[in-house]
């Protein structure tokens, strides 16, 4: 059975090479991205990440440059520049192996014109859309700057895969016990469906293709109380007429969510063929045996298990 990982990251090979000859990359040091120390695989070569993949069952990566070169609060300009390279390494990449890599552009989101231009140069290398935080220095997605960038996602058929970056909602309150990512990043993406949704992005943009990561979060999990609030507070349907829940279904979702009740509600809420499969590779916070994970699921139908981890993803992607 074909497999196909959405969510599969990589750092650029420009900053590996500075890294290791202890220069700056735009600027940047290794201080700046500390995941670089603990985790080695995110710098593999080609040949090494093919072999973990096969280890793993993986056939095809889509490949995004690590989220901690998002960098939304610095000069634009420079940030554009990374994004140029980052960019063109990925695209290489997928030139040159085809039948193994797929990717997504990074953009410079702080600068919108920019991130709009980045984004149509990189769908013309081939790449397949682009991955983004949650927010831009804390601008939710629902602020009118952004449309011009939805507008240009849906007309070349981009795909949005929407990854945070840098502190959570949680990390104000507490970074302890890791609470930042496994619970932080879960919040960060319902509040990041809300604003698509109540912001009228997705009436706007009615072909906008975006897929949240981690299961989309708490999304699923607390829709009912946004279509209570759609109810009963005007404030909530200033841009929409109509419930939340009604758009779970315009999304897509990774099935990284580490329980199988998890996954299977999440099926149940959005349909099967919203359900992608993505690991989070190589991170510590992926699951080990993804692949194993999704074929042991006894409350998952064969059908339902080849959807997520080949076929959405060929029609989504055309791959």
């Amino acid at each position: 059975m074909r497999t196909i990982d959405i969510h599969a990251h990589i750092t650029p090979e420009g900053f590996v090479d500075a890294f290791r000859k202890g220069h700056n990359w735009h600027g940047i040091t290794a201080s700046a991205v500390p995941n670089m120390r603990y985790n080695p695989r995110t710098t593999w070569s080609p040949e090494e990440r093919i072999a973990d993949m096969n280890s793993l069952g993986v056939d095809v990566q889509v490949l995004s440059t690590n989220a901690f070169f998002y960098f939304y609060d610095m000069d634009a300009a420079t940030v554009t520049g990374m994004a140029q390279e980052c960019n063109d390494y990925v695209a290489q990449l997928v030139k040159d192996r085809p039948d193994r890599f797929s990717g997504f552009a990074t953009l410079p989101m702080q600068d919108v014109a920019a991130a709009v231009a980045e984004l149509e140069r990189g769908m013309g290398m081939g790449l397949k859309g682009a991955m983004i935080g949650d927010h831009v220095n804390g601008k939710t997605f629902d602020e009118p700057e952004f449309l011009p960038l939805w507008k240009a996602a849906e007309a070349s058929g981009a795909v949005m895969l929407i990854h945070q970056g840098g502190d959570t909602i949680v990390s104000p309150r507490s970074g302890s016990y890791h609470l930042p990512n496994t619970i932080g990043n879960l919040a960060d993406r319902a509040v990041t469906f809300a604003s698509f949704v109540f912001g009228g992005v997705m009436d706007a943009c009615p072909d906008l293709r975006v897929c949240l990561c981690h299961g989309g979060g708490y999304t699923c999990y607390g829709i009912g109380r946004m279509d209570r609030g759609w109810q009963v507070r005007r404030e909530a349907r200033v841009h929409i007429n109509r419930p939340p829940s009604n758009y779970l279904d315009k999304f897509y979702y990774d099935c990284l969510t580490h329980s199988e009740e998890a996954l299977r509600y999440l099926i149940d809420s959005v349909g099967i063929d919203r359900v992608v499969f993505g690991t989070d590779w190589p991170f510590d916070m992926s699951t080990d045996w993804p692949v194993s994970w999704i074929l042991s699921l006894e409350s998952l139908t064969m059908e339902e298990k080849e959807a997520i981890l080949h076929g959405n993803l060929e029609r989504l992607l055309g791959i």
